[in-house]
């Protein structure tokens, strides 16, 4: 029956061998798209395992010489540069990650591309920040994106030892760091808002011409066919189809995997090694899809098992019943639960809030036929044109049929407004930068540890350099923890630009970047009067050094080069107030291009799946549509029921879906960051209606083929 089964799907006719290339050409496109959010979830894996390699707990319980290591972050341009002083106190000390040996003092190693900015930007801007002996490139293994702007710096056990955020550890930890919960769980939702409507998909395509490969089956049980057999040819024809498409989607997901890799979706792209496949990933799509397919084929089969004339005798399948909405409440019942309860640790917390939007998620579909047959009673009570009361009959009669073909387009709203809805409230109530021409020009070093004063040489060269406008030095007050302002200066020194001086104050209370925090800096601004003299002052340590500048790009990055030069020991090297909102930023818009990749790959998938299912609706139910055109209904009035029973059905779960979304951010929001929900931008509905008006678009496509299919020689044929 192997035998059979394979010549039916290879030599069974044309129709036979197209249904068999739009099959293996439907499961190709999604085992590729499968293997690629597999190899993606795996290149996340590998960017964290490196980024623990950057940042490694201390440790010195090995038998190892303990390794010196402070991370320190540093600026240019807005861009995040990880500085990493080393020094080795013995000949067994572990070797950073990515280089060969460790840096002696003097010595250092960059990434490539810190290495492409040093030779494309002036010294005094930024390599100058790096004296010493250039010893090579960090390789791959050592850098989390091919982007990471890095350096290794090496120095000596006492001056590491003294750095800020100094450890020591006698190994390079190589497990993956946890990342944040909320990383955790938008990861989460992008893989299962993934492969859910790729699973889909794949199970819509494999269904192609069922109801045609069922009257077949049972023309073969009369003739003396068993069950068995049956089973054993429809799995055959199943699996070849999926086989083909399925290493087609391998070679696809090979020759797209480079430039997938310097796709930026996570905000940084990937190294290609990074998007590979483990053995259980290839078995999973190598052995599964095919297995999935033969399944889908066997349960399709369910009519036929049950006798030769079981096709025929068709009769209503038994209507949908309410209790499909409780794996759906339950789910929210858990979000719900997590308003109350929430672990402490990011695996109990993922292990709660993941489970509750997977099931929400899962409830959606098994909740979908239901909803589809209230949505078409509704629209048959109201029909008043023939077209409405046959598309809401046949919706009523065989709902899981009417939403199979949309309910890949309802998980994909579902996902976007989730994420649309966590990252819009992230983003208002993170709030903007603070904008200002004084804000943006403001360089700011914070001294970890106080210095007694700031030599005038330095405020010589500070000043030297064009643009630069004023170089303030701020004292630490003394009440520090007692609610003022932190810094203290004489009312002589402070720039016009950034306020003005209480009436008759001769020391001052100022904030140590001389703005404060979420304020733009103004010279309306008064600045309350110290309770000090100036010759107490002066014997206050140092805790900032604040320099105006133009906002020029190279006036703001000569200043970093003086200042770190000057003070090396920094933890958080001089910055203007975007480097922080740029770095808050690029997290953002790393979230918002995972976002994206649901949005765009989910709607697109969903309609692929609305595309597969309306056609293959079409050619099923060209006998019945012929003979209506027969009896004299004209092809618009068949054009508006096959449009009817994709569209209604499409427009009603959108709402739900997109409810759904929103009340799930909603409650995430709440219990994990104590949020409440902001209404998504008019971008977000400006992407919705796109979305279905594509859809709809994909619905209108396949009208061309109702006329082919539905004339007067295939009512005498069938």
């Amino acid at each position: 029956m192997i035998r059979f089964g394979l010549r039916l799907a290879l030599a069974g006719g044309r129709e036979a061998l197209t249904r068999l290339l739009v099959i293996a050409a439907a499961v190709a496109i999604g085992s590729g798209l499968l293997l690629t959010t597999l190899a993606g979830v795996n290149a996340v894996d590998a960017q964290l395992t490196r980024y623990a390699s950057i940042y490694p707990q201390a440790s010195t319980a090995g038998a190892a010489d303990p390794l010196w290591w402070s991370t320190r972050d540093d600026f240019f341009h807005g861009k995040p540069i990880l500085r990493i002083d080393v020094a080795a106190t013995g000949p067994s000390a572990p070797t950073p990650t990515g280089i060969p040996a460790t840096p002696g003092p003097g010595e250092f190693y960059v990434s490539p591309a810190l290495r492409e900015l040093f030779a494309a930007q002036p010294a005094d801007q930024l390599a100058d920040r790096y004296p010493g002996r250039d010893l090579g490139t960090v390789g791959p293994s050592g850098l989390t994106s091919p982007d990471t702007l890095l350096a290794i710096v090496g120095g000596t056990p006492d001056s590491v030892g003294k750095l800020p955020n100094s450890r020591q550890v006698d190994t390079i930890d190589d497990k993956p760091a946890l990342p944040e919960t909320t990383v955790n769980l938008i990861l989460g939702v992008i893989a299962g808002g993934l492969l859910f409507p790729v699973l889909i998909f794949i199970g819509t395509a494999t269904r192609l011409s069922a109801a045609r490969r069922e009257q077949r089956f049972a023309a073969m049980r009369l003739v003396g066919a068993t069950p068995r057999q049956i089973s054993t040819v429809a799995a055959v024809e199943a699996a070849v189809a999926a086989v083909a498409g399925t290493a087609v989607g391998f070679g696809l997901f090979y020759a797209f995997r480079e430039p997938l890799a310097g796709i930026p979706f996570t905000g940084m792209p990937f190294f290609p090694g990074d998007m590979s496949l483990g053995l259980l990933n290839i078995l999973l799509v190598a052995l599964g899809v095919p297995a999935g397919a033969a399944l889908a084929a066997q349960i399709s089969l369910r009519k036929v098992r049950i006798s030769p004339l079981g096709v025929t005798r068709r009769v209503t399948p038994r209507a949908p019943r309410a209790y499909r909405l409780i794996p759906m409440v339950l789910g929210v019942a858990v979000l719900v639960f997590a308003l109350g309860y929430r672990p402490e640790t990011s695996d109990g917390q993922t292990a709660v809030f993941l489970p509750g939007l997977l099931l929400i998620m899962a409830g959606l579909v098994f909740a979908g036929p239901w909803l589809t047959m209230v949505g078409a009673r509704v629209m048959a009570r109201y029909a008043n044109r023939p077209a409405t009361l046959i598309a809401a009959r046949r919706l009523a009669d065989n709902p899981k049929a009417g939403f199979r073909a949309i309910s890949g387009i309802m998980l994909a709203l579902f996902v976007t407004s989730v994420a649309v809805g966590v990252i819009t409230t992230i983003v208002d109530e993170r709030g903007p930068a603070p904008i200002g021409s004084t804000d943006a020009g403001t360089v700011t070093t914070v001294f970890d540890e106080k210095t007694t004063s700031v030599p005038d040489t330095l405020f010589a060269e500070l000043h030297a350099i064009t643009g630069v406008r004023s170089a303030t030095a701020i004292r630490e007050a003394p009440d520090i923890n007692t609610g003022g302002e932190g810094g203290m200066i004489a009312c002589a020194d402070l720039p016009s630009a950034y306020g003005r001086c209480a009436q008759g104050a001769v020391v001052i209370e100022v904030p140590t970047g001389l703005s404060r925090w979420e304020e733009s800096a103004s010279s309306t601004t008064e600045w309350r009067a110290a309770s000090i003299t100036l010759d107490e002052l002066q014997r206050l340590p140092v805790s900032s050094v604040v320099v105006g500048t133009d906002g020029s790009a190279a006036a703001i990055e000569r200043v970093r080069t003086v200042l770190e030069v000057a003070f090396p020991t920094f933890w958080v090297g001089p910055n203007v107030p975007g480097d922080f909102e740029s770095d808050f930023a690029d997290t953002l818009r790393g979230w918002e291009q995972l976002a994206n990749v649901i949005i765009i790959a989910s709607l697109a998938l969903g309609g692929c799946s609305l595309a597969v299912s309306v056609i293959g609706g079409l050619t099923e139910r060209r006998r019945p549509f012929s003979l209506l055109r027969l009896s004299g209904a004209p092809v618009r009035v068949l054009r508006r029921v096959v449009a009817l029973e994709s569209a209604v059905p499409m427009l009603a779960v959108a709402a739900l879906a997109i409810g759904m979304g929103l009340l799930a951010a909603h409650l995430f929001l709440r219990a994990q960051m104590g949020y409440t929900l902001v209404a998504p931008q008019p971008g977000f509905y400006v992407i919705v209606v796109v979305g279905l008006v594509a859809c709809l678009g994909v619905i209108a496509s396949t009208m061309p083929l109702l006329e082919r299919v539905t004339g007067p020689e295939t009512a005498r044929s069938e």
